[in-house]
């Protein structure tokens, strides 16, 4: 319920937040590893929302396809059946983090299989790679990307303005983009995969939100923010004649072309001195209606209005359903019902206080009326009653005087889609979560709609730390915007978030190694303590006293019994305390800023790092010592952890491409380091439950390891890594934090910079990696086998399957070659984690190189999407060489 939307460490340097960034990228080292492959079922432990959507696209030709987009986490495609979202860019790697941003959705409405995401997170220096525009033919199932020439800014300023992505309704070939910072108004004619720029488009916009900023993040020209065509001005197969597009610039807001695009006028008598954030076209009933607000957004705003123009006359008609002068926020969400031409709807976006409104005309916008209205200060009447028992969080424990109530209806609502097919469901987004209902006809007959989450299967928190301790609840979160959970259930929604105190965001998390239910939490807060202790496994909170000159979370660390604490703030140097931080004394020996840790099996044993520099205090953070130990990371961009039960026996992980950047290994208390060699780069690092038979931990790691990025395992302290997460399970950027579960064999917790809480499930037995190299000479295995074929998603004339291979025999594969053939005549469009090819109805699937060795008892996994015709069966054989498989 925070303004700041603010994801990675540089945008926190700017705002005085703290999260993770990803370091840049190296080439592929070049080093010969051993890698075998584990099949893996990966979900989100469910929050179910957590960030802002500014996006939300209903096709306008088929009932149900509608598209939510993230400004860090992503797109999704709404699922009808369980009403859910499916996330669409999980494969988005790390090299392409940024990608993650999505500042634009296109659903095509001549062909409903495709649809357009032009992503991209940072337009300033803090994203290094450019923008694209992805495609996909089959809904999201998969994706072509063309790079553009200039960055976009899914997390920018102005991101809630558009959409700047469009499809012409009649000639789908064409699409327009608007760009941010002065690059213009682009234009594709072959269906997305070649662009060029509109040469003679007369404004390529001029408003920053604060052009004194040096970052160059609210310094951003937010340029050419929406485009929208006219539909009845065309006819199928030639391109729209009538086009608008709105531009950020407060006295040249909105342009027309009506020859197609051929050329472009500033639309005359049109209003000043605002932002038009939306332009939504009722051909129908012949209006443009336009949202205008004084500033970018999607966080401030203190002047609006409301404007229909009339295409065929020209005329201009202010309908704001508020007088400007008492406005005290912008509008922006904007939609018209496609059932009922004349039915308009528009968003408060930015009325923080005492909540957001939303406004509803049945005449064009002649007469409003409001979703609440007072009826004797402060008291409130909603038209609406609201049920956030899926996401009861959503309250943030607050109990607010009138005239707030918990929960509100939103904030941040800048997205706002009253279903073209369905006059009674509607959905928006705000600053945490998808609202919809699907009885808002109710609002006209003077009865009461109901508002609900809608965003099960959306889930949009950055993830700063994580905790698995061996007994309470399985996981526990630090979160940038909603703080953090505990949950009990990783298939349920926690009950609330971290309260007493709510920080804005939680930057570090730890329990007590022998203790779990002492806990300990730091993170940002507006005004208040910056840290909080738990003694019954975070169930319950108690703020703790800050030391003078805190003013961020930082990193903190508890003992391994819970008697004391290190804690290292933003704002001043290391702390520790014993009890529960009633009162702090400095440590000293340790720089400011440094990352601190405990032991886990000595409770008077901490551990930092600084600038290339280990250090260790033996008295309780009182002192610490630098370790003479030399060549590690000599930046901050590491994670250490300390082996649970194992003394003196620490992880780090971490650097950066300029310097040393791996994994590195102390038994000795970081007196001394080994560097493993067959780790080319590793951010963060965890352990989990040991193996069956193995006597060490299970390592985890998001990293590099023999020229493949990925998250890996092993059982092995180290020897040999396996790969448990595939191409289509990517992520962007996991290396804030990773850790495995003590209790669950296998089970891994994975950071996010948008996705939430990944977490995995191995699906493969054995507990141990093969260790044999990978020889592509070796001959196919032959060995016993099984096969399990699903259809994961289907849709006309296309679907997507999954198939999971398992080795049922005795002995190990070293490459394998599955084969089948399609009952029905369907083909294969693109496959992942595996080299096919077909003939006819026949299909050979190989491995590739990093999951060709299959150990007995193991599975490997491969996906594809391929098209259809009258009938989708299941192939019914499969063979592995000349081996027939069973099938599941």
């Amino acid at each position: 319920m925070r303004r700041t939307r603010i994801l990675t460490a540089v945008l926190a340097l700017a705002a005085g937040l703290l999260a993770g960034t990803p370091p840049a990228l190296a080439a592929d080292s070049t080093a010969k590893v051993s890698l075998a492959a584990d099949t893996y079922t990966w979900k989100n432990a469910r929050i179910d929302g957590g960030g802002f959507v500014p996006g939300i696209v209903f096709n306008r030709s088929e009932k149900n396809l509608a598209y939510a987009r993230t400004d860090i986490g992503g797109a999704y495609r709404w699922q009808q059946s369980s009403k859910t979202w499916t996330p669409l860019l999980d494969s988005v790697g790390w090299d392409d983090w940024g990608h993650t941003g999505v500042v634009s959705l296109a659903s095509d409405s001549v062909d409903p299989n495709k649809v357009y995401a032009a992503v991209g997170t940072y337009t300033n220096s803090w994203d290094p790679k450019n923008g694209a525009v992805m495609r996909s033919s089959n809904r999201g199932a998969s994706w072509q990307k063309t790079d553009l020439p200039f960055k976009l800014g899914g997390n920018m300023p102005g991101r809630g303005m558009g959409e700047r992505l469009a499809v012409d309704p009649n000639k789908n070939s064409v699409l327009y983009l608007g760009a941010p910072s002065g690059k213009g108004l682009w234009r594709s004619t072959d269906s997305g995969v070649s662009w060029s720029q509109v040469a003679n488009f007369p404004n390529v916009g001029n408003y920053q939100q604060d052009p004194s900023d040096t970052s160059g993040y609210a310094s951003d020209n937010q340029g050419v923010v929406w485009v929208t065509f006219d539909e009845s001005t065309g006819t199928s197969g030639n391109a729209t004649r009538a086009i608008y597009v709105g531009v950020a610039d407060l006295q040249n807001s909105v342009y027309r072309s009506t020859d197609a695009g051929a050329t472009w006028t500033r639309l005359a008598g049109q209003p000043t001195g605002h932002l038009a954030h939306k332009g939504v076209l009722d051909a129908a009933g012949g209006s443009l209606y336009l949202s205008y607000s004084d500033k970018g957004g999607p966080y401030d705003g203190g002047k609006g209005q409301v404007w229909r123009y009339a295409t065929a006359t020209g005329t201009w008609t202010n309908i704001s359903p508020v007088a400007e002068a008492d406005t005290y926020y912008g509008f922006s969400g904007l939609t018209v019902d496609r059932q009922k031409p004349g039915t308009v709807m528009a968003t408060a976006y930015s009325s923080w206080w005492p909540d957001t409104q939303i406004f509803r005309s049945t005449d064009s916008g002649a007469t409003w009326t409001r979703a609440w209205d007072y009826t004797s200060y402060p008291n409130r009447a909603n038209r609406y009653t609201m049920d956030v028992s899926s996401s009861p969080w959503l309250t943030w424990g607050a109990n607010p005087s009138p005239p707030e109530q918990a929960p509100k209806l939103g904030w941040m609502t800048e997205s706002l889609e009253i279903d073209p097919f369905d006059s009674n469901r509607m959905m928006y987004g705000t600053g945490a979560t998808v609202y919809g209902t699907e009885n808002l006809t109710n609002w006209d007959s003077g009865g009461q709609f109901t508002i609900k989450p809608m965003v099960q299967g959306l889930e949009e928190t950055a993830v700063n730390d994580l905790a698995s301790p061996p007994s309470g609840a399985p996981l526990l979160s630090a979160l940038g915007d909603v703080g953090g959970f505990r949950h009990t259930d990783l298939a349920k929604v926690p009950s609330m978030m971290f309260t007493s105190p709510n920080f804005t965001t939680t930057t570090s998390l730890d329990f007590a190694e022998t203790n779990a239910n002492t806990v300990v939490r730091v993170g940002n807060l507006d005004s208040g303590p910056h840290i909080a202790f738990s003694t019954d496994n975070g169930a319950n909170w108690f703020a703790g006293t800050d030391p003078s000159g805190v003013s961020g979370g930082g990193t903190v660390a508890a003992a391994s019994d819970g008697g004391r604490f290190v804690w290292s703030p933003d704002g001043t140097g290391v702390q520790y305390t014993t009890g529960f931080g009633s009162s702090w004394s400095a440590s000293s020996g340790i720089p400011a800023g440094a990352i601190v840790e405990s032991d886990r099996a000595d409770a008077k044993t901490f551990y930092g790092f600084k600038s290339g520099k280990f250090y260790v205090s033996t008295d309780g953070g009182a002192t610490f010592t630098a370790s003479a130990a030399t060549g590690l990371p000599s930046g901050d961009s590491v994670r250490f952890k300390a082996l649970p039960g194992g003394k003196g026996d620490v992880w780090l992980a971490g650097g950066a491409t300029d310097g040393a950047y791996g994994l590195w290994h102390s038994t000795d208390g970081g007196a001394s380091w080994t560097k493993l060699s067959n780790v080319d780069q590793a951010d963060a690092i965890g352990f989990g439950k040991a193996a069956t038979g193995a006597s060490y931990q299970t390592l985890y790691t998001s990293a590099k390891i023999g020229g493949v990025r990925g998250i890996f395992r092993s059982t092995d302290k180290g020897a040999t890594w396996t790969r448990i997460n595939d191409d289509a399970h990517q992520w962007g950027w996991t290396g804030a934090a990773i850790t495995g579960d003590p209790r669950v064999y296998g089970r891994v917790y994975v950071s996010t910079n948008g996705r939430g809480v990944i977490y995995g499930d191995t699906s493969g037995g054995g507990g141990t990696d093969p260790t044999d190299p990978t020889d592509p000479t070796d001959p196919t295995p032959t060995g016993a086998c099984a096969v399990t074929y699903k259809i994961t998603n289907q849709w006309s004339g296309g679907f997507q399957a999954d198939v999971q291979l398992s080795n049922t025999g005795s002995s190990a594969w070293t490459g394998w070659s599955l084969g089948w053939a399609f009952p029905n005549a369907q083909t294969i469009s693109q496959t992942w984690n595996a080299e096919s090819a077909q003939s006819g109805s026949t299909v050979t699937a190989k491995n590739v190189g990093w999951n060709a060795n299959v150990a007995a008892g193991s599975s490997v996994s491969f996906g594809f999407t391929g098209s259809w015709s009258g009938t989708n069966g299941k192939p019914t054989a499969f063979k592995l060489g000349d081996q027939a498989c069973t099938v599941a």
